[in-house]
């Protein structure tokens, strides 16, 4: 029992840094993108491959990693649509999350994003197009 609520905190906490990450792209802060990609990659990396599969878990850092490793906006939100699109495949495999999931769409990026609040807020134009798409799912654990 204490083993599986561990398991849910380590995967919520992945969960709350993509959403970190998503933030600072609503916000068009760079800097604090990168940060944030720094801190999920290092909870991603202390996964244990029984509880996500190492392939994965690599395609995780693969998306965020170049985030990590850039400060520019522009560079982040394209790497961004890979991370959201493994994120939502994996949320839709493993439970995250005991909250609901939502994912939506921009149709000007054709790209999607997870949030943890319907309102949208896109990551991929910021303030110059901060309510540009809609929600198209809810993954509920």
């Amino acid at each position: 029992m204490k083993k599986s609520i561990l398991v849910i905190a380590l995967l919520s906490t992945v969960f709350a840094q993509n959403y970190n990450i998503k933030d600072a792209l609503v916000a068009g802060n760079g800097i604090v993108a990168s940060a944030k990609a720094e801190e999920f990659i290092k909870t991603a990396n202390s996964i244990d491959y029984k509880l996500i599969s190492e392939g994965n878990i690599n395609a995780l850092l693969k998306d965020a990693t170049p985030i990590s490793e850039t400060k520019d906006i522009k560079v982040q939100r394209e790497h961004f649509s890979n991370l959201s699109n493994n994120m939502a495949s994996l949320a839709k495999s493993v439970k995250l999350t005991t909250e609901p999931i939502y994912q939506a769409y921009c149709p000007m990026k054709k790209a999607n994003w997870l949030s943890n609040d319907k309102a949208i807020k896109n990551p991929y134009y910021g303030s110059a197009m901060l309510t540009c798409g809609k929600v198209v799912e809810t993954i509920n654990q």
